[in-house]
């Protein structure tokens, strides 16, 4: 069993946006590695890679077109992160062909987002949260990714992809 999710890598352009915003680290705030950054479309928890394949080998992923931005945001109270959207149905599609697989169920609701920062209760982020941020790119696959913690921070690797229709 791997702790895995589904996700959509943002292109060279979009990082190359987003690295541009302030991120020098801060009381309580650790910025996520522009390596790291993705949308996830659905965490699994703990899973078997192969499962996940057989399923997503049978899923029909809709083409989309993300829209990243208007600008960073937060979600909740611990996440600096800045909006995507454009990518609901092809959530959607992946939450109903991965029913039933993994430790977690599927969120009741989906935001698409790219996390750019952790932070810790009572952090302000006022340096790079309303920075602007617009960019769109076209959602050619879907990736299932591992993702193994360490002391510094999750690691990720793709482990299989499949083309979006």
């Amino acid at each position: 069993m791997s702790r895995l999710f589904l996700a959509v890598w943002p292109t060279a352009n979009v990082v190359e946006m987003l690295t541009e915003l302030p991120r020098k680290d801060q009381q309580g705030v650790r910025f996520v590695a522009p390596e790291n950054w993705h949308a996830t479309l659905r965490f699994l928890g703990e899973a078997d890679i192969d499962n996940v394949c057989e399923a997503m080998n049978r899923a029909e992923l809709p083409a989309a077109v993300a829209r990243v931005g208007p600008a960073i945001d937060m979600l909740g109270t611990h996440s600096a992160m800045a909006p995507v959207n454009g990518i609901d149905a092809l959530s959607a599609a992946v939450v109903e062909a991965t029913a039933g697989i993994g430790s977690l169920d599927p969120r009741p609701t989906f935001t698409g987002h790219i996390t750019i920062a952790r932070v810790k209760r009572g952090a302000i982020v006022r340096k790079v949260v309303g920075m602007l941020c617009q960019a769109e790119f076209d959602v050619d696959e879907v990736a299932l990714v591992e993702s193994r913690l360490h002391p510094g921070g999750a690691r990720y690797a793709t482990v299989a992809t499949w083309p979006t229709r």
